[in-house]
């Protein structure tokens, strides 16, 4: 197997580090826009990066991107930008005839009338609408292939194989305790993509009734977290699962719900109140004239680069998915979780826990693709595949995931 890897931040990092322990592929070309990235990357393996090289290129330049896969003969491209270059990553990788994987998918639209009552455009529906052309080529999307979305939507899948004869609700619960010293707010993960998921309106899934939206943080829980993280207050937020698991995993209702404490949402609602969360430039004055630059790239340009953390870091990080329903006859409720230390993630990868966390899964994927243990055509989530050889091969990378009966 040879890969594109497009990205070179916390996450891309996280990636070479740990398929650099792997032997399933042959090279892994780390491609990102600031060539310094992509160098310090493929440098800091040291003696393992004999199948790494550094390139630069632009993500959203989709011509180049498709030279790139076909001038290294690459057989996957790994998307590990943020949403904006989904699409012309996923259109380049269409081009030169080679395997796409990604993390997160392509960018919603809120509905223009009720925002919080219907879907306008949905996660990742301009990447299923290209879906026949996919699975007519005999090729292989693989989207939503992180840790939530992904691992998250492997349990699913799991629960409804191995767990359940029949499923009222797969809720997606993600929480930590995670501690960063000297900051009072300093994300764990790109804060581009946090703005984006939290001040969207929520989807939920209903069968009969199909998707629909509420209103930014609604319909507030706390939740349990297993291994000493506790009681957290988890809020609904717009995010791929309940997009992903209606189309492959039956189940009565669908929910994704985040655990960001009250301080992280009313920073949110300050930043979208000043209208600090929007995409579209704005004009600004420059030491040489005017400059139009996005206020979203600014906030993430005023924080701290998640994947410089991890030293100043403590605590931990836990997906999972909670789900109930019944067995042999008999209700039954369970949470299937993945959790990760901040201290065991740096200390053993050099990386912190969440873009660890995300990182990995999509590392096993592509080891099950290369052995032939995952394989099919189409746009396909997580949920299409089989979920045992995933959480197999999980534990075997050293990452158990837990399973708690309630």
């Amino acid at each position: 197997m040879r890969v594109l890897l497009v990205g070179a931040g916390g996450v891309g990092t996280a990636i070479t580090r740990i398929a650099a322990r792997r032997p399933f592929f042959d090279l892994m070309v780390v491609a990102d826009y600031d060539p310094a990235r992509a160098e310090a990357a493929v440098a800091a393996l040291g003696p393992d990066a004999s199948r790494f090289r550094a390139a630069r290129v632009d993500a959203g330049d989709e011509a180049a991107v498709a030279r790139m896969l076909a001038e290294h003969r690459c057989d996957v491209l790994v998307n590990a930008t943020d949403p904006r270059f989904v699409m012309p990553l996923f259109r380049a990788a269409r081009t030169a005839d080679a395997t796409y994987l990604d993390m997160a998918m392509s960018l919603s639209r809120a509905h223009a009338e009720r925002p919080y009552e219907e879907c306008g455009v949905k996660l990742g529906d301009e990447q299923f609408a290209l879906a026949a052309d996919w699975e007519k080529a005999g090729a292989l999307a693989l989207v939503g292939m992180g840790v939530e979305p992904g691992l998250s939507d492997v349990f699913a899948r799991y629960a409804a194989d191995e767990l359940f004869d029949e499923i009222e609700e797969i809720g997606v619960r993600d929480g930590a305790n995670l501690t960063v010293d000297g900051y009072d707010f300093a994300p764990s993960f790109s804060i581009w993509t946090t703005i984006e998921e939290c001040l969207n309106p929520p989807v939920v899934y209903e069968a009969g009734r199909g998707w629909f939206t509420t209103a930014p943080f609604s319909e507030p829980e706390v939740f349990d977290f297993p291994e000493g993280i506790g009681p957290v207050e988890c809020v609904n937020v717009e995010h791929e699962e309940v997009l992903l698991v209606p189309r492959w995993v039956d189940a009565r209702r669908v929910t994704f719900k985040y655990g960001l404490g009250r301080e992280f949402i009313e920073t949110l609602k300050t930043l979208h109140l000043l209208g600090l969360d929007r995409t579209d430039p704005v004009t600004v004055p420059g030491p040489d004239g005017k400059v139009a630059v996005s206020p979203r790239d600014v906030v993430a340009a005023c924080l701290p680069d998640p994947a410089t953390l991890g030293e100043r870091m403590h605590g931990k990080t836990c997906a999972g998915t909670w789900v109930h329903g019944s067995k042999d006859g008999r209700p039954r409720e369970v949470y299937l979780y993945h959790v990760v230390d901040n201290q065991w993630s740096m200390a053993e990868y050099g990386c912190q826990a969440v873009v660890w966390q995300t990182a990995v899964n999509p590392v096993v994927a592509l080891e099950l693709l290369a052995t032939g243990a995952w394989s099919g055509s189409g746009v396909l989530g997580p949920e299409a595949f089989p979920a045992r050889p995933f959480l197999d091969l999980l534990t075997a990378y050293g990452s158990p995931w837990g399973l708690r009966e309630h």
